[in-house]
């Protein structure tokens, strides 16, 4: 296993906790690595998946990520939902809290989706401010995920790649490199994933996540409810060679498989890191021509609001 990494361990391989097989890990508690679970799902449960959770705690490493800290948005920071986030990482011992490069959310109305930013020197400003902020009151680093993307700004005057890369640095925070989401990213928008991974800092990326996705013509949807597709595990496998081992989950979110599947799947990680690529193995890269590459025609982070009201409009 490669050295901490601002201060966090390389924890192995792990998979995303899933109630489905909470009672199954407490009976058996099978050879995993460490688990990931969603922070929502926890902070204000008090019943038997709390104490299930606190079970695990006692035997597993723990790490936090969560899809509500709207990072990007133009809202005030949640400072109970920050609260809530300090006091299950406390309670459970939590590696470190991720969340994603987005916003949820604005004028105190949410989506439910994590949404693009656009990609100007004003949002990465904006962006490091509120992480710096996070991490004061979280008393820990806060480790961001790079989204899948299916819309630009044509404000856009960075790539996600300069974006994140500044952001980490500036922010002094840890990375969350999602591969299946640069694959489907690179696709849609016509880019070379190699050159995005290449362009993110080593020393900064905490832990990896892979997932499948699906094909739908002229676009790939991140949809986390199949097997790793064949180009993500080449790609992971060049993100490896590039960025070196770090703790790596297996994210399966809809038509949940049997433990013993995901078990599976992730052994093919384990032989992934027996092998890291190079750039002379790594594969053709996709095609720019898969890329439909849409744009929204927003150009300011303070034209959220009236995005905003198109997004949230609803009938009389």
């Amino acid at each position: 296993m490669s050295a901490p990494r601002l201060g966090l361990p390389n924890l192995g391989l792990g998979l995303g906790l899933r109630s489905v097989h909470l009672a199954q890990l407490l009976r058996e508690r099978p050879t995993i690595d460490w688990f990931e679970l969603i922070s929502e799902n926890y902070l204000d449960c008090q019943g038997w998946r709390r104490h299930a959770l606190a079970e695990l705690a006692e035997h597993y490493p723990l790490v936090m990520h969560g899809v509500s800290l709207s990072i990007g948005s133009c809202d005030p920071l949640d400072f109970a939902y920050l609260d809530k986030l300090r006091l299950l990482a406390d309670a459970i011992g939590a590696r470190w809290v991720s969340d994603h490069l987005c916003w949820t959310g604005v004028a105190g109305q949410t989506t439910h989706d994590l949404l693009p930013l656009p990609l100007t020197e004003g949002t990465l400003h904006h962006v490091i401010r509120r992480i710096r902020i996070v991490q004061d009151v979280l008393q820990r680093p806060l480790v961001i995920e790079n989204p899948s993307s299916y819309a630009r700004f044509r404000a856009d005057a960075l790539t996600e790649w300069e974006f994140l890369s500044r952001m980490a640095q500036e922010a002094d925070c840890g990375l969350l490199l999602d591969v299946n989401n640069v694959y489907v990213a690179s696709v849609n928008h016509g880019f070379d994933p190699r050159h995005y991974i290449d362009a993110i800092p080593p020393e900064r990326v905490i832990q990896m996540h892979l997932a499948g996705h699906r094909q739908f013509g002229s676009y790939i949807l991140d949809t986390h409810d199949a097997p790793v597709s064949a180009a993500v595990w080449q790609l992971y496998r060049y993100a490896v060679g590039r960025i070196g081992s770090v703790a790596t989950l297996l994210e399966w979110d809809a038509e949940i498989p049997a433990l013993e599947v995901l078990q599976a799947e992730l052994g093919k990680a384990r032989a992934c890191l027996s092998t890291p690529a190079t750039a002379g193995d790594a594969g053709d890269a996709p095609h720019p021509a898969h890329g439909a590459s849409p744009t929204l025609a927003v150009t300011t982070l303070d034209a959220y609001p009236q995005l905003a009201g198109a997004m949230f409009a609803t009938e009389p």
